[in-house]
């Protein structure tokens, strides 16, 4: 059975299904919220005890994911000195290729962590009875880029990341899709981006979506479609196969790593259903990272450790910020969603629908850059931060097109539907309730204790168990401030150890960080979905320093 995938020009009983799902979320944040609220006024005790359960199930749930991103960075640490075009060659004559690799005994333990997985993926590929494409000289690379009002200075490095690549440039299309009302400066910038670099790629394209195409709205989705579309004729008048080339839709400020279009190639050559797989790499927002204030420089690590930890489950992982697909996929699927700004999140949760659950996201141990939304001042980069972070927790806006779509798919296997649907439900509510909660909302019961909760075991032993929960989860900060050291490109200044000292007590305001531009702007993005205010597109403003990091 089809599903449009789309909250738009919805038949009478599918609206009201689609404007009730959307009010559940946003209702069920503030019943969380306010009924902690009037619990821990009218019966103290009982709010204690939640409470106290609460944070210990925060705890475990802190220690869980600290366990794996430890993991997941070891893994992406161990990869970093990969010759991914080595092994893309290799698959082209897979059996003599897994013989050779039985000879080689690496002595680094990360090079033999490396060659570990290496060999599981390809006897895994070798008992699928689905063999890699043929050659590997006939896998292409489609790179979109899509520009709002970015000007030159911004979008130049990714294409000369793109360069700078492993994997022969030559094999890349490049696109470079602009809006219609961008400015004709930047158009003019685009264009002389397009005679420098040209003769490099297989071709860079400059598109120009028009504004006001019937059904669609000011998205990024539908510019990056309108790009695909072109991108589409430019592969076929090449015959390059739909199903041997990769998309990746980048944002403007994207900058790839040297190995990652030869790692995103082997990934998707060493997956037996490369056909209906996302690849999710790590990002990163290194761009411009040590011009920035403080706290926009922790949420954005932040968001990097939480991929890394959501890459350890790929039969949850969902497609976040800059991704890469099967172009086969894509057109099968219908491209990108014109109507809705969670793109990168809706594509993935669209093809699992379309491919009635036999859809999954891939994850590749590979980082790309972005810039962190900032300006010259600190108050309009306060500004810029909120709005990111509301638009991010506006992804909340698939939760109802989601269900509608499980629920129109029956012939979808039932497990799936259950596993994503809590999956989706979860991390939203949990985005917009556990800031408050866990610095706010827990310490009440106390404050609001009359005399029976004063003299109750409870009351002198609540505040003990909490400090000691808050204590143990102090070990898990420590991690985080020393992996953070890991991830963060050098800083060349005279005073290191002074600035690595100011970076660890950047971390202390997490609490008051995680309520201002997690908690608030989460709850935000789903009221105004509760109360059927949408969201318009909103361009982030990026500005990088001149100061030297690497």
């Amino acid at each position: 059975m089809s599903f449009r995938f789309s909250r738009y020009r919805l038949a009478p009983r599918e609206r009201a299904l689609q404007r009730f799902l959307e009010i559940v979320p946003g209702a069920t944040s503030w019943t969380i919220l306010l009924g902690m609220l009037l619990l821990s006024f009218r019966k103290p005790v009982a709010a204690a005890v939640l409470i106290i359960a609460f944070d210990l199930f925060w705890l475990l749930r802190l220690f869980y994911m600290t366990v794996f991103l430890v993991l997941s960075s070891t893994r992406l640490s161990a990869e970093r000195s990969t010759d991914w075009m080595a092994r893309v060659r290799g698959l082209d004559d897979l059996e003599p290729y897994r013989r050779q690799l039985s000879t080689r005994h690496p002595r680094s333990l990360r090079e033999r962590l490396s060659l570990w997985v290496h060999r599981q993926e390809l006897e895994a590929l070798s008992a699928s009875g689905s063999p890699p494409p043929p050659p590997s000289s006939g896998i292409h690379h489609v790179v979109i880029f899509t520009i709002a009002k970015e000007p030159r200075e911004i979008l130049e490095p990714g294409l000369q990341g793109l360069l700078r690549q492993t994997f022969p440039p030559e094999r890349i299309l490049v696109v470079l899709a602009l809006e219609e009302r961008t400015s004709q400066n930047i158009q003019r910038d685009a264009l002389e981006l397009q005679r420098h670099y040209r003769h490099h790629f297989l071709d860079l394209l400059v598109v120009v979506h028009p504004d006001h195409l019937p059904g669609e709205a000011r998205v990024k989705g539908a510019n990056a479609t309108h790009a695909a579309k072109a991108a589409a004729k430019a592969l076929a008048s090449r015959n390059i196969a739909f199903d041997h080339a990769i998309v990746s839709c980048f944002d403007a400020d994207t900058v790839v790593s040297p190995q990652y279009m030869a790692c995103l190639a082997y990934t998707f050559m060493v997956c037996p259903h490369r056909t209906r797989r996302s690849f999710q790499p790590i990002p990163v927002y290194h761009n411009n990272i040590w011009d920035v204030p403080a706290f926009a420089r922790v949420l954005d690590i932040g968001s990097s450790f939480f991929q890394l930890i959501e890459v350890t489950n790929p039969d949850q992982l969902v497609t976040f910020s800059s991704h890469s697909m099967s172009f086969k996929a894509l057109v099968e699927v219908g491209y990108w969603p014109v109507d809705m700004i969670s793109d990168d999140s809706a594509i993935f949760w669209k093809a699992l629908i379309h491919y009635n659950g036999d859809y999954r996201a891939i994850p590749i141990y590979v980082t790309l850059s972005m810039d962190v939304a900032a300006t010259g001042s600190w108050w309009v980069s306060i500004q810029q931060v909120y709005k990111q972070k509301r638009r991010w927790a506006w992804g909340v806006e698939n939760f109802p097109l989601v269900i509608r779509g499980f629920l129109r798919k029956r012939t979808m296997p039932l497990s799936a539907k259950l596993r994503h649907a809590f999956k989706l439900f979860e991390i939203n509510i949990a985005w917009s309730t556990w800031p408050f909660l866990l610095t706010m909302i827990g310490w009440l019961p106390a404050l609001f204790a009359g005399r029976e909760f004063s003299n109750s075991v409870i009351y002198y032993s609540a505040p003990r168990i909490t400090a000691t929960i808050f204590h143990l989860a102090s070990l898990s900060l420590i991690i985080t401030i020393v992996m953070s050291y890991a991830l963060l490109p050098r800083y060349r200044i005279r005073y290191r150890w002074f600035k690595r000292v100011i970076h660890a007590t950047e971390w202390l305001f997490v609490p008051v960080i995680a309520v201002l531009f997690s908690g608030i702007p989460a709850l935000d993005a789903q009221t105004r979905l509760m109360l059927g205010r949408p969201m318009e597109f909103w361009v982030t403003e990026k500005k990088r320093g001149m100061m030297d990091a690497r």
